[in-house]
């Protein structure tokens, strides 16, 4: 029996990465009706098409936090029989459960690196388009677990990096200069630690402030200090 075709729409700010995965889903039998690069175009695009499933960035603009996941929530909230699957660099537990919160059925939540294993990725998309759930194992065991990580737990090796050198006083471009790359690629991990501690923009906007006094409070509590070897920690 010839599987029927699904109709996506497909929400990534990166147009390298938004165009391979049109060329891919066309070739494993999915439409892609609409892309979108930010979260309101997404909207937009859902509620003009109507697809069998909406696949989102977690991380979109303008702040490249959590405008994916926002996003998915509204959709559910509008259009419940659209399914969505959502993908990231990482897997966060107070994501998987925002998405989860109104109901599994056609949920999806992947880690990016699984979209390279295409059969996986579209069985995937066709499970939460009939209804069911896709969830990445990584995001089942942090459900399991009921492990609660610190926001310092959450960070990745080069964020780590990033916040050890913001603590020293160093600039954006300075810690760009430091760890030889680019400005913009530490402002994003900024932006990531920022969504992390759940530090929002303020009329003040001292978030940067904020985020070096809370890796500070942390390593302190748990005893090593920034920049230690794990060994030594």
């Amino acid at each position: 029996m010839i599987e029927k075709r699904l109709r996506v729409v497909l929400a990534e700010d990166s147009v390298v990465l938004r165009d391979g995965m049109v060329e891919l889903l066309g070739a494993r039998g999915c439409d892609v009706v609409a892309t979108a690069g930010a979260a309101p175009e997404l909207l937009a695009a859902v509620a003009e098409f109507r697809p069998d499933v909406a696949v989102v960035d977690v991380r979109m603009p303008p702040t490249h936090t959590d405008e994916g996941v926002r996003a998915a929530v509204e959709i559910r909230a509008r259009t419940p029989e659209v399914g969505i699957l959502v993908f990231s660099q990482h897997i966060e537990a107070a994501w998987t459960s925002r998405l989860l919160s109104g109901g599994a059925a056609g949920i999806g939540y992947l880690l990016k690196e699984r979209v390279a294993r295409t059969s996986e990725f579209v069985d995937a998309l066709r499970r939460v388009a009939d209804g069911g759930v896709a969830l990445d194992p990584e995001a089942v065991t942090l459900m399991m677990r009921g492990h609660r990580r610190t926001p310092v737990e959450t960070l990745t090796p080069r964020e780590r990096d990033v916040m050890e050198l913001m603590a020293q006083g160093h600039s954006n471009r300075s810690v760009a200069a430091q760890l030889v790359v680019s400005e913009r690629a530490v402002e994003k991990h900024v932006a990531a630690v920022f969504d992390k501690f759940g530090l929002r923009p303020t009329p003040s906007d001292n978030r940067r402030v904020k985020a070096v006094l809370t890796y500070l409070a942390e390593c302190g509590e748990r005893g090593f200090s920034p920049g230690a070897p794990e060994g030594r920690r």
